[in-house]
């Protein structure tokens, strides 16, 4: 297995580069996708840094809306699937990309860790860190072997987090007014699970769209109320950008957990509370 350079769970474009010129450069994933807006590949067929296969967040890295929300965790068949046809192995470093803030790269960066792939990192910046040339020929990558393994990272239900909320940690990843329940822009009930604390994800990164220093990170989060060792829970509106968070999370030196139905799986059920306001952080 060929050993990226970087920090983490991130690396660098320097650090990218010099590891796609290596003997054995990485898998390369173009997980390009915004929330409601065009899908990625013409961004993708446009322009992408070389080697580089596009994944499909709605259709690779997420089941079908239903029950548990608007992007619960792949059928593992399908998403090994994915995995494979873009190359990736049991033995495989692989790079994941986004264009912006590192919500789906993350996804599929968690995703992997989830599944038992050992050797992945985010480009730390996304695709406008990359200086290097851009190609638009689709490669045609050997097929890789890479057997998902679910459960190499833990993962919250709602009756978990929930517990942790009252009990613990529970930062919820989405903007401050959505938390407060003044807007709702996508889901049916505004506001938030009980006793979890606020932390956007935007707070995690740098004027360029970078994470900020590991020390940094750490001062938010202890600020939040997390502590040395502590289990760490985290969610958002479907699971995508709370990904972002759990990476920032294990910059810091946290262990972060996912709620991957998060507020999506929440608020479908009546039966469960919401709470609105500045409850806590």
């Amino acid at each position: 297995m060929t050993s990226l350079s970087g920090h983490g769970p991130i690396i660098t474009a320097a650090g990218l580069a010099e590891a796609l010129a290596g003997p054995r450069p990485p898998v390369l994933l173009d997980i390009r996708y915004r929330l409601g807006g065009p899908h990625g590949r013409p961004e993708y067929d446009a322009g992408h840094i070389p080697g580089a296969v596009f994944v499909d967040l709605d259709a690779e890295l997420a089941a079908p809306p239903g029950d548990g929300g608007r992007h619960p965790l792949p059928d593992p068949a399908v998403f090994g699937a994915a995995m494979r046809r873009a190359g990736v192995s049991a033995d495989s470093s692989v790079v994941v990309y986004d264009g912006s803030q590192g919500w789906a790269a993350a996804r599929a960066w968690w995703l992997l860790r989830w599944a038992g792939h050992r050797e992945v990192r985010v480009l730390d910046g996304g695709l406008a860190e990359w200086t290097g040339p851009l190609e638009t020929a689709s490669p045609d990558p050997a097929e890789g072997d890479f057997t998902p393994e679910p459960g190499a990272l833990p993962l919250l239900g709602a009756d978990g987090a929930a517990e942790l909320a009252r009990s613990g940690l529970l930062l919820d990843a989405r903007a401050g007014e959505r938390y407060r329940g003044e807007v709702e822009p996508i889901d049916a009930v505004a506001g938030h699970i009980p006793g979890a604390v606020s932390a956007p994800t935007g707070e995690n990164l740098d004027e360029r769209g970078r994470f900020l220093p590991a020390a940094r990170l750490a001062e938010r989060f202890a600020g939040l109320g997390a502590r040395p060792g502590g289990e760490v829970g985290v969610y958002c509106g479907s699971g995508v950008s709370a990904a972002q968070q759990a990476v920032a999370l294990e910059l810091a030196g946290f262990v972060p957990v996912l709620y991957a139905g998060s507020w999506s799986e929440w608020s479908r059920d009546a039966a469960r509370p919401v709470a609105t306001g500045a409850e806590r952080g």
